[in-house]
């Protein structure tokens, strides 16, 4: 019989798609086993702060009603908090108090790295946790809620892009989230058809992107019989270029964790991308058999940047995300009633619970080049001379493991 008669569910770091769905999951379980399910609020401020709380939510199934798993975004709110950095040597003695408060005996908490740091955090302190994981940057050492989501409504917004791109026959630069990883930037890319895709695992060299973007672009235009063509570039925000230097506005401060603030690449990519195409005599030539040139007005084709920003992380959820949300939340519970903390859940398969240490789970994943060489095998452009791509044949006969 299980020690464990309430858990408090908390959501942490950045918003996304799933999010509702693991908390659902996780009320849901703890309600089949006649467990207690609570909200604490407002992610690990909340935490700090529940020992001042007159009451918190109770997730009842009446309550659970009212939260639609398909929704992105968190019913139980977030903030960008780091426990250890919180100037109060009683930090954790506080928190302690604030679940015995409320009788909570353990903790399901839903968050990326940043987040699952301060589980080990926890942890070390005498507090049961289990971390579902959460990051649309896709860049833990399992899937996490909210990363195909993100893909999804990356895809989308290129795809859409490409309309007004036609109209105008310009370049068009979609800057997106993803901070030093450049899963979503990659998949979310390849999902769009876009032609180049710049991400932090490769230094970017601008001659490469230009000679591939003159190529396609004016292929396109002269192909078609109304002169219209566009050609699109998916940056992430962590980019660096030739020299390992990140392309940012280090104007833009850091976070509670201390973590540069990103933004800025797209912008650059665009300015330096603008310069080669200025400085093209070939281009100007090209306009002018193309009919399009006009002196001093419209001398070479107009790049514009584009940062769709948090509409990526918001919105709907992808059915996907939706499934691995409950699926997380709900193993998480099955965890902690089966004496198990500290751990990251990275499966629910046939009736068996996988899961990782926490520490290692939040061990940074980088995206596979071997795949970016595979890519680049069909044309796309990933700022860099294409790289060789080793292939090997393998029967799998055993499970299909989730990856994106």
């Amino acid at each position: 019989m299980s020690s464990i008669k309430n858990i408090g569910i908390i959501t942490s770091g950045g918003d996304c798609g799933g999010l509702n769905a693991v908390v659902n999951g996780a009320a849901m379980m703890a309600n089949a086993h006649d467990i207690g399910a609570f909200i604490i609020p407002n992610g690990y401020a909340g935490l700090y702060n529940l020992i001042d709380m007159e009451s918190i939510v109770k997730l009842d199934a009446k309550r659970l009603d009212f939260i639609n798993t398909t929704l992105a975004g968190s019913e139980a709110g977030h903030s960008r908090v780091k426990i250890s950095k919180i100037e109060d040597p009683n930090k954790y003695e506080r928190i302690k108090q604030g679940l015995k408060k409320f009788n909570i005996n353990a903790l399901v908490i839903s968050g990326g790295d940043d987040t699952g740091s301060v589980v080990v955090d926890l942890v070390g302190q005498g507090i049961n946790c289990i971390h579902a994981p959460k990051t649309m940057d896709l860049d833990l050492q399992t899937y996490s809620v909210g990363a195909d989501s993100a893909i999804n409504r990356i895809a989308g917004f290129v795809q859409d892009l490409k309309t007004t791109g036609m109209s105008h026959n310009r370049i068009l630069v979609i800057e997106v989230f993803g901070r030093y990883t450049g899963h979503t930037a990659f998949r979310g890319g390849i999902g769009a058809d876009a032609d180049c895709i710049l991400i932090p695992e490769i230094p970017v060299d601008f001659d490469v992107i230009y000679e591939h973007l003159k190529k396609v672009f004016t292929r396109r235009i002269i192909a078609s019989d109304v002169n219209a063509g566009t050609y699109t570039v998916v940056v992430a925000e962590g980019l660096k270029d030739a020299s390992g230097a990140e392309l940012i506005d280090e104007n833009a401060g850091v976070d509670a964790f201390g973590h540069q603030k990103l933004a800025g690449a797209g912008k650059f990519v665009k300015n330096k991308l603008s310069e080669r195409l200025k400085k093209d005599a070939s281009i100007k030539d090209f306009m002018k058999e193309q009919g399009m040139f006009v002196t001093k007005l419209y001398e070479v084709p107009e790049i514009r940047d584009v940062m769709p920003g948090h509409l990526i992380r918001s919105g709907k959820s992808s059915a996907f995300d939706v499934n691995f949300g409950m699926q997380a939340g709900g193993a998480a519970v099955l965890l902690l009633i089966n004496g198990i903390s500290g751990v990251t859940v990275q499966d629910v398969e046939d009736g068996e619970i996988r899961y990782l240490p926490t520490k290692k789970a939040i061990e940074q994943r980088h995206v596979n080049l071997n795949m970016v060489a595979f890519y680049e095998q069909f044309g796309y452009c990933f700022g860099r001379k294409p790289g060789a791509y080793t292939v090997k044949f393998q029967e799998n006969k055993g499970r299909i493991e989730r990856h994106l």
